[in-house]
């Protein structure tokens, strides 16, 4: 690499769910989130993520991992840690874990905000796990920025 180059790379975001994994990506500087779709949670998840993360270079996966609000492991996140656990094994990408507390209300939150009717934030078609998802990823580049700048 030449002197001065910068390695560009892209970070995949993921909020786990026992269904659907929503997913959101970064571009590649690493400086805003974009929610890029939802997986049903099947057989084929590993090989659709692996897919995924080679079409779009991704380098790093930063999964939700759901805290409660004393900063503990929630009840969920033994089964979160077992998906990022088969992750980390089947996938080959390094995995970063990050707070999701409120994504989902949040996500919810920015629906509203961008005037999508309630009907349509209702449906279970994975545009709120994808949002949460953009916002759990979001908020690790937030910070990896702040942290990198200081």
């Amino acid at each position: 690499m030449a002197d001065g180059a910068v390695l560009h790379r892209r970070i995949l975001g993921v909020d786990y769910g026992s269904e659907r994994v929503g997913l959101s990506l970064s571009d590649p500087l690493g400086i805003i989130a974009s929610p890029i779709e939802a997986l049903k949670n099947d057989q084929s998840l590993m090989n659709n993520i692996q897919q995924l993360s080679v079409r779009e270079q991704v380098n790093l996966i930063v999964v939700g991992m759901p805290f409660n609000l004393k900063g503990e492991h929630a009840q969920k996140a033994q089964e979160v840690q077992e998906f990022i656990d088969t992750l980390k094994s089947e996938v080959g990408i390094e995995v970063a874990v990050w707070d999701e507390r409120f994504t989902t209300t949040m996500a919810h939150q920015t629906m509203r905000t961008m005037g999508t009717k309630k009907k349509e934030r209702q449906k279970k078609d994975g545009r709120i796990d994808s949002m949460a998802a953009a916002i759990i990823l979001q908020g690790f580049l937030d910070h990896t920025k702040h942290s990198l700048s200081c």
